[in-house]
């Protein structure tokens, strides 16, 4: 990942075309990811795939993007930032197609697991990109617009999903992000320079990359499909087994490796461990929510709410996240990072724990408020423990520090959905078998799931104990920018060595 060079003698602001097509993109990749889950059940009725074989369209799509958020960003220092990024949208641009198109549950799943590279491909070299293009100030500017811009295309893409469902169906979402990625590449080809890193070594961990895939896509589906295996049938083992062979491998492949996807030295920084493990539980439970969320307002045995008044009814916890978000790095400050993770998980805890009281006696009203407690309590969390991650290296490893909280946000993400969906199914399906009506083994699920959201949430306090020795840094335009941006991406927000 490109340097970021906050020198102040040396300003230099990012030209119009690359802060566009940067800015652009990651507006429209965020806004689609999170836009999707909204989708899950206007897919369903579709193509008559069942909700739970289409959830792989959230873990897939999470899955593929860890494997390769690094490995994008190495490879457009190698080969061209420009190139890897034209690659990403062009890629993008396929996926939303190939989905658009899709009459069954592969299409979708398997066109979800290319926008997973793709994605993490447009993030990574996009902040590249701007980074290269700018100096001082005037990077400094571009880098907290692209972190708006990811911000609000996250927050924003659940109620855009649930409007052009009601307007143009599910597709879409995917026509129309498909021509504006489209017409990032000739804006990207006509103002966006070509950029390497000259000193980095040309070799790509290709190795380690498909490891991080071996790891998790068994324990994904481990996880997923336990339920129906059950936990000691030989499937589930199976899956389990080669999980931690792929995680052995992986360690090993790394050590030997001469640009290794991840540094195994920087996990004995226990600031940065505790920091990625923050990261990886928040973005966890801010996607199994959304999930189990988005089904249960849809479910006509739940609110039997439309998409777009699906969409609308997330907009609460958006809100509440966003703003918090000026208070973010102030209060942690104040009170320092240690602190804020604290309170934060503990907020999402007692929000979390509200949630398992949930009753089919409930109206949309009864979750308004502990939406709010858990949003601000996971951003004001996610904030600190963002800016911890790579403010507790040395300069020359953010790059290295901001992959891997990067790749911690798709990881946790896919394993909380695939935990919370199994949870919820496996509570539903026994109040099912007790003969209890419908509407009461809808919000059993739920209940059960929040439930494991509040297990989680409860051990993000721990986390105060590798958190100690961290101190938070006053607060800047950029430090709100990585703030917000948090969700999606991990924002360096103070320089690095190199360029």
């Amino acid at each position: 990942m490109a340097a970021i060079d906050s020198s102040k003698q040396d300003s230099r602001a990012a030209g119009l075309g690359v802060l566009l097509a940067a800015c652009v993109s990651a507006l429209v990749v965020n806004a689609n990811t999170s836009a999707v889950t909204i989708l899950l059940p206007a897919i369903s009725q579709d193509t008559g795939a069942p909700v739970d074989t289409l959830q792989w369209a959230v873990t897939g799509y999470m899955l593929v993007g860890a494997a390769v958020i690094v490995t994008s960003g190495a490879l457009g220092d190698v080969f061209g930032r420009r190139r890897i990024f034209l690659a990403g949208l062009v890629l993008f641009v396929i996926s939303c197609v190939l989905i658009a198109f899709s009459t069954g549950a592969a299409g979708v799943i398997g066109g979800r697991m290319i926008q997973g590279a793709a994605g993490s491909t447009i993030l990574a070299c996009g902040m590249s990109l701007l980074s290269v293009d700018s100096a001082g100030a005037g990077q400094l500017r571009a880098i907290t617009l692209w972190g708006a811009a990811s911000a609000v295309g996250a927050a924003a893409g659940p109620l855009i999903g649930g409007v052009l469902v009601g307007v143009t169906g599910w597709q879409g979402l995917f026509w129309i992000d498909a021509a504006i990625a489209a017409l990032c590449v000739p804006l990207t080809l006509r103002t966006v320079r070509e950029s390497r890193d000259p000193d980095r070594p040309r070799e790509i961990d290709v190795l380690g990359t498909v490891l991080v895939a071996v790891a998790l896509v068994p324990l994904v589906l481990a996880l997923s499909e336990s339920g129906t295996w059950g936990w000691l049938s030989f499937p589930t083992i199976a899956c389990l087994l080669l999980a931690v062979m792929g995680g052995v491998g992986f360690v090993i492949a790394e050590r030997h490796a001469t640009t290794p996807l991840v540094d195994l030295a920087l996990l004995r920084n226990r600031v940065l461990v505790g920091a990625t493990l923050a990261i990886l539980l928040v973005a966890g439970v801010i996607n199994a929510l959304m999930y189990l969320l988005s089904l249960y307002f849809q479910n006509p045995d739940g609110f039997g709410m439309s998409a777009l008044e699906a969409g609308l009814a997330t907009l609460p916890a958006a809100a509440a996240m966003i703003a918090i978000t000026p208070l973010i790095t102030p209060l942690a400050v104040k009170i320092g990072a240690r602190a804020a993770v604290a309170i934060g998980f503990g907020l999402a805890t007692v929000g979390f724990a509200a949630l398992v009281f949930v009753d089919p006696s409930w109206s949309y009203g009864a979750f308004v408020l502990p939406l709010i407690v858990l949003s601000v309590g996971l951003g004001l969390a996610n904030g600190p423990a963002s800016s911890a991650s790579t403010a507790a290296v040395d300069p020359d490893q953010v790059g290295q520090a901001s992959g891997i909280s990067n790749m911690a946000r798709y990881v946790g993400g896919s394993l909380a959905v695939a935990a919370a969906a199994t949870v919820s199914t496996a509570v539903s399906s026994g109040r099912a078998a007790d003969g209890e009506p419908a509407d009461a083994v809808l919000a059993a699920g739920l209940a059960g799931g929040a439930l494991l959201m509040t297990l989680m949430s409860a051990a993000g306090v721990a986390l105060v104990l590798l958190l100690r020795r961290h101190r938070s840094e006053p607060a800047t335009p950029l430090h709100l920018a990585a703030a917000a941006a948090v969700t999606s991406h991990t924002i360096p927000t103070r320089p690095t060595g190199g360029a």
